[in-house]
């Protein structure tokens, strides 16, 4: 697990393959077509607990993108070197296929390019552990396809429309559904709710992206059911709520077809998150 001591006011570092740089070749795969993958890790005084989860979703997004792995203990000590100036930081791990002739076809021997960057993480939000967050409906469906489902690939166009639908402070998050009219997941983050006394997340087989923190919440909740989830199910659930690596467990208090009470289940796992270092203590 990378751990680093953390010294305020270092500035920020953006790394690329290793060197200090402010930029990228134009000629990246990545730039050009969306071709590889990125992780957000939230370091807390230069530990980042949810690290193996993070490699672990890497190194499954590599193999199924054909992508070489990146050196892993090189990763975790740029990693720690980009977040030593915060007391919590946001590090960005990008890989990309690397640069390569024009075409959609890659190269034949890829040499996958690495950057890594970190910036100040947003302070909790108190108000939305304690109380919840209302969230929108988004219009904006995400298409399914199996050989990407629940990676974390760079094309993030369906999120960046689907958050363009609003711009009302008081929404803080839009549930985004499939093609089928099932909720699948917010824009950031993803997406349980305890039905009939069962914990339950949406199956990601076909679409959205599996975060860390959802593994990480399957993991310490035995008995929890991962299937499709549909609208009448949300609607009659008990508690519902967020999963992010960034922003921990938030409850979710109001959709636009009703209000939510923040549950038990919903205040043992902030507890896991306030016992793992990731989130402040959240009182009942």
């Amino acid at each position: 697990m990378p751990n680093a001591r953390a010294s305020a006011g270092t500035s920020e570092t953006v790394l690329v393959d290793g060197m200090p740089a402010a930029q990228v070749a134009s000629d990246d795969r990545g730039l050009l077509y969306g071709d590889g993958l990125f992780e957000t890790v939230l370091f807390v005084d230069g530990a980042a607990p949810l690290w193996p989860r993070h490699l672990q979703r890497l190194t499954l997004g590599c193999a199924r993108l054909r992508l070489p792995p990146p050196d892993v203990a090189e990763l975790a000590r740029e990693s720690v070197l980009v977040a030593a100036g915060h007391a919590r930081a946001v590090v960005r791990i990008t890989l990309t296929r690397g640069s390569g002739p024009r075409g959609y076809a890659p190269p034949i021997a890829p040499q996958p390019r690495r950057i890594v960057a970190a910036h100040a993480a947003p302070a909790p939000r108190l108000d939305w552990l304690r109380a919840g967050i209302r969230v929108g409906f988004c219009a904006t469906r995400l298409a399914s396809q199996p050989l990407l489902a629940g990676l974390k690939h760079l094309n993030r166009l369906e999120q960046v429309l689907a958050r363009a639908e609003w711009d009302d402070p008081a929404i803080a998050e839009g549930l985004m559904f499939d093609s089928a009219d099932h909720p699948v997941c917010a824009t950031a983050a993803n997406l349980f709710a305890v039905v009939d006394g069962v914990l339950r997340t949406p199956a990601l087989d076909h679409c959205g992206v599996a975060g860390v923190a959802r593994a990480e919440v399957l993991a310490r909740c035995d008995g929890a059911v991962v299937a499709p989830l549909t609208r009448g199910e949300l609607m009659r659930a008990d508690e519902v709520f967020l999963s992010s690596s960034v922003r921990g467990i938030v409850p979710v208090a109001q959709t636009p077809d009703r209000s939510y009470g923040v549950g038990a289940t919903t205040r043992a796992l902030q507890a896991a998150w306030f016992d793992l270092g990731l989130s402040p203590r959240v009182a009942g």
